[in-house]
């Protein structure tokens, strides 16, 4: 493990931290979902829980408003920026642009199996393609000093054969990459959709394990299926993390029950102080001019579980009650999910 040793981050405090420890517990890049005000949220509820962008494709940071797409506030570190890309050129730079920007990580995208991410040349195609993934890689090694990560799935449609992820998780680690987010399926890239793509083709933890076992220097984070608590503790003995997608999403909740699991010295904001922390920040982000609903909807499944779930969606969902951009609509809503649930 003499490599991994090396690989240390310094802390905000100053302090030099071994690093193995910061992907335990990560939340995944899901489109339309990991915005700014999502992972603001989300840091509330898991307070070392490392944060992933959605996936931003080099042409919109080097060819549109990179501002409003890099952006984040600072109580989200650690936050890694997911890019969406093929050329090298173009990855050197929007990797030193995140860099610039204060993001503690790059991350690549080879798993997201859509048409769209297909018809850019990039995404899970790329896993057909490893040396065109390992310029890319290299190219942004050398413009950074954060880590350059990838997330990538298990095989392409139906090829099942170990060797065909053996050969690019080896290619790359030759490269210098260290940390590997793996999504345990793979990407049938003609005739699924995207969330087809993420519920039929079969998980293979085992073969994930087994990248892990032939890699010792490297690091393995499982993503794919993991929604339950009991679930992410399980596989921590087995991964150097978990990645949670779209439970985080949905029972946002489970991501402190599996800090307070992983972590059970640190505190963990109540469910109150999280959706007052909310308030607090939408006024602020109401002030700037950001609509309540853009915050909102990061929060649609906070009530998950308990009675008055529905109405809490329905409440924060009321294009009439959001228009008036009023952040204590957040706070009426609580108040209505509490009284039922002395």
């Amino acid at each position: 493990m003499s490599e991994m040793q090396e690989l240390l981050v310094t802390a905000d405090s100053g302090t030099s931290v071994d690093h193995t420890d910061l992907w335990r517990l990560c939340v995944a890049p899901m489109i339309d979902v990991t915005d700014r005000h999502c992972r603001y949220f989300h840091r509330l509820l898991a307070p070392r829980a490392r944060l992933y962008t959605e996936m931003i494709t080099t042409g919109a940071l080097l060819h549109g408003d990179a501002r409003r797409h890099l952006d984040f506030d600072p109580a989200e570190h650690p936050v890694a920026i997911q890019l969406g890309g093929s050329e090298p050129d173009a990855l050197s730079r929007s990797a030193k642009l995140a860099e610039r920007w204060g993001y503690d990580e790059v991350n690549l995208n080879c798993g997201c199996p859509s048409p769209r991410v297909q018809r850019g040349a990039f995404g899970a195609c790329l896993m057909l393609e490893p040396q065109r993934v390992a310029q890319g890689v290299k190219a942004m090694q050398d413009a950074v000093s954060i880590p350059v990560t990838v997330k990538h799935r298990l095989g392409i449609d139906y090829n099942e054969e170990y060797g065909f992820v053996r050969d690019f998780v080896g290619l790359l680690v030759e490269t210098g990459v260290r940390v590997f987010i793996v999504h345990a399926r793979n990407a049938v890239l003609d005739g699924l959709s995207p969330r087809e793509n993420r519920e039929i083709p079969p998980l293979r933890y085992d073969v994930a394990a087994r990248l892990r076992q032939d890699f010792p220097d490297a690091m393995f984070v499982l993503n794919g299926g993991i929604a339950q608590p009991d679930q992410a503790v399980s596989i921590d003995d087995g991964f150097d993390g978990v990645m949670l997608g779209r439970a985080a999403w949905h029972t946002p909740g489970v991501l402190s029950d599996i800090h307070r699991i992983f972590w059970p010295h640190d505190a963990v904001p109540t469910d109150d102080d999280v959706v007052e922390a909310m308030v607090t920040y939408a006024h602020e982000q109401v002030a700037q001019g950001v609509p309540l609903r853009f915050i909102s909807r990061a929060l649609l499944g906070f009530a998950s579980g308990r009675k008055g779930a529905r109405q809490w969606r329905r409440t924060l969902s009321d294009a009439s009650a959001l228009n008036r951009n009023d952040p204590a609509l957040i706070r009426q809503a609580w108040d209505a999910v509490t009284a039922q649930n002395p």
